[in-house]
């Protein structure tokens, strides 16, 4: 395939990935229909949660899982293979700060688990990449592209993993360093230790919750299995609101960003940042805006440079799903945990960002590799989800039996 007809496979994706009905909607109808979504996504987190309470109150199965918790590491990898299996960390997220709402789940394996939702959504992109592997040249800077996003959460997991880690150790409550400045944060805003029953998304979802809770009483037979009924119920309407709330947005705003991608938003590198937090925070999806830049990244549209800081935005932007749902479940702890994954992202930025050159060449170095040898990236794949938590595991096993 010639230079010239590259760019025009890239349009040929945009096509593929826009819906054109929903862009030709009038601004108002998306609106409505967006409302709607939110609403569904709010009364879905209260609805898990009140699944989730019955459920604890008759077993205490969630007790004793999140009892491994004691191991940071497991916690996180739960994430990764749970981000990695819905192909989203808003999800993911939303589930981590429901739990630690109920009380399912405590604030320092919550933490660590926040990490992991973060590795956890970079597969897609790589997946993405995977598909020019035919076409060489593209394949390079797909999956370099791809590695840029990688490579950010995993050097930020470096960092503040152990971090974190290390200060919880020395704090009566358990608390890393990071969950410290968060809670504090939470302090401010001034939420309390137990949700109060009349709270604005509490008024405001009821009617749902008490439909799927009155379901749940109908048909189930036992106090256990009604929980589980519900719960259940409330992480599926959970998962088609996000569904709904996608695809609604990305119509319209990937007809509208083809041309914008090539002429105006990656000029510079705060224009790029703010870009990938935007768009993110618009389809409420760093797994799609990541993914769209693959793509474009391996057909030389976007330069490198720019890739980056754009990839840091994305992460920034699919924070704004925890606190969404730490709102409708507003306590302190909930509110910590969100607060923590906006941390952690910015934390990320603030270190790799004036150290850019530190991952944008490894990923380039992998890159080539990989554009002269396609098998070392099913290497990278087999590396980062296969030999990485076994080892780990083991590792961080043995710190916590002789700890």
């Amino acid at each position: 395939m010639s230079r010239t007809e590259k760019p025009s496979s890239i349009g040929s994706t945009h096509v593929a990935v826009s819906n054109k009905p929903q862009a030709d909607s009038p601004a108002w109808l998306r609106g409505i229909y967006a409302g709607l979504c939110l609403y569904l996504f709010l009364a879905a987190l209260k609805i898990m949660g009140s699944g989730l309470g019955t459920f604890g109150e008759e077993s205490d199965f969630l007790i004793r899982a999140f009892e491994y918790g004691k191991n940071p590491f497991i916690a996180f990898l739960g994430a990764v293979l749970v981000t990695a299996i819905v192909q989203s960390s808003s999800f993911t997220s939303a589930l981590i700060v429901t739990l630690v709402a109920t009380g399912e789940m405590t604030l320092g394996t919550a933490v660590f688990a926040i990490m992991g939702a973060n590795i956890g959504t970079s597969v897609t992109a790589l997946i993405v990449a995977l598909a020019n592997i035919r076409i060489r040249r593209n394949f390079r800077r797909s999956f370099t592209a791809a590695l840029l996003h990688d490579f950010f959460n995993i050097l930020t997991v470096l960092v503040i993993f152990p971090l974190e880690w290390i200060t919880s150790i020395f704090h009566e409550q358990g608390r890393g360093i990071v969950t410290q400045a968060a809670a504090g944060v939470a302090d401010l805003i001034g939420l309390p230790e137990v949700a109060r029953p009349n709270d604005p998304v509490s008024v405001a979802t009821a009617p749902l919750v008490n439909f799927v809770d009155g379901a749940g009483a109908m048909f189930m037979p036992t106090s256990m299995a009604q929980g589980i009924f519900v719960g259940i119920a409330g992480l599926i309407i959970m998962l088609i609101s996000l569904i709904m709330m996608v695809k609604n947005l990305r119509g319209a705003l990937l007809r509208y960003m083809d041309g914008l991608f090539r002429t105006y938003f990656f000029r510079t590198d705060p224009r790029s940042y703010g870009i990938g937090i935007l768009s993110t925070v618009m389809v409420q999806s760093s797994t799609i805006t990541t993914s769209l830049m693959v793509p474009l990244a391996g057909a030389g549209v976007v330069p490198m440079k720019r890739v980056f800081p754009f990839m840091m935005g994305s992460n920034l932007g699919t924070t704004v799903t925890s606190v969404i749902a730490a709102t409708a479940n507003p306590v302190a702890a909930a509110m910590t945990v969100a607060m923590f994954h906006v941390l952690f992202n910015l934390t990320g930025s603030l270190i790799w960002y004036p150290l850019r050159w530190v991952p944008i060449k490894i990923a380039s170095w992998y890159g080539r590799l990989a554009g002269r040898k396609p098998s070392y990236a099913f290497l990278f794949l087999f590396l980062l989800f296969v030999v990485t938590p076994l080892v780990g595991l083991t590792l961080t096993e043995l710190l916590v039996i002789h700890r």
